[in-house]
């Protein structure tokens, strides 16, 4: 892969999963990285095994928390922060029944959507004053597909909301050098299901879902990494303002 922009990478949920399979990527290409993260263990852990390889950095911060946001917004405010890669990778998953959501639940997905379009903003605007950049935002398979199993709504409608703001960005910002595109990942092992699933039967409760695929088995964090880095990167320099499936082929047919 080729990375023509000289910024640094920040890694919006860089700390596990996919966010950190990505920065893993780039830091291998020798693109500096900001992981920014919640939990301040992973946040440290992530980053001794970023850098052995490279250059990284972190920044805790709660998305929901005001004052936490605020500060990661006036950090990518800074005159002397030069960015040319964004990943919004934070997220949050936990299966509910439509009639069962409260109004909590449906707060937690959408107060994430929320920081997500401000920090992009701010991103954006950076990237600008650079002359150019790469944004990539991990939207889901469950935006494009409902899935009986896991009764998803709130998700679901925050997803599909990504995937509408990744294509007006990209119409936005395309003036001013700056592609945006997404990735819509089906089942992919990650820490995302530890919110309702024990870490301890991961393996077993996932590896239900591997005959749903037509290609016959979940997805790893290295899969999806590897389509975002190739997004950033300027072999796909005539790309913008793609939601690319990343999903083993469920979207062509489930099994």
């Amino acid at each position: 892969m080729n990375f023509t922009h000289q910024g640094k990478a920040i890694i919006i949920g860089g700390s596990s999963g996919m966010g950190l399979a990505t920065a893993k990527l780039l830091v291998k290409n020798n693109i500096e990285v900001i992981i920014v993260g919640r939990n301040a263990e992973k946040l440290e852990l992530a980053l001794t095994q970023l850098n052995e390889t490279g250059k990284a950095s972190a920044i805790q911060a709660d998305l929901y928390q005001p004052a936490d946001l605020e500060k990661l917004l006036s950090y990518i405010n800074q005159e002397d922060v030069r960015l040319s890669y964004l990943v919004n990778a934070a997220g949050y998953f936990s299966p509910k029944a439509f009639l069962a959501h409260d109004v909590d639940d449906y707060n937690t997905y959408m107060e994430l959507n929320r920081a997500t379009f401000f920090i992009a903003q701010a991103v954006a605007e950076n990237m600008k004053k650079q002359g150019g950049g790469n944004i990539v935002n991990i939207g889901s398979m469950w935006g494009k597909q409902a899935i009986k199993a896991t009764p998803s709504s709130a998700y679901s409608m925050a997803k599909a909301g990504l995937h509408a703001l990744t294509q007006h960005m990209a119409m936005e910002l395309a003036q001013y050098n700056i592609r945006v595109n997404a990735v819509s990942p089906a089942v992919v092992k990650t820490p995302i299901y530890h919110s309702f699933i024990d870490p301890t039967e991961l393996d077993e409760a996932l590896a239900g879902f591997n005959e749903f695929h037509p290609i016959g088995r979940i997805g790893t964090v290295d899969d999806v990494a590897n389509t975002i880095g190739f997004l950033l990167s300027s072999n796909t320099s005539w790309v913008t303002g793609a939601i690319w499936d990343i999903d083993g082929g469920i979207m062509a047919g489930r099994n």
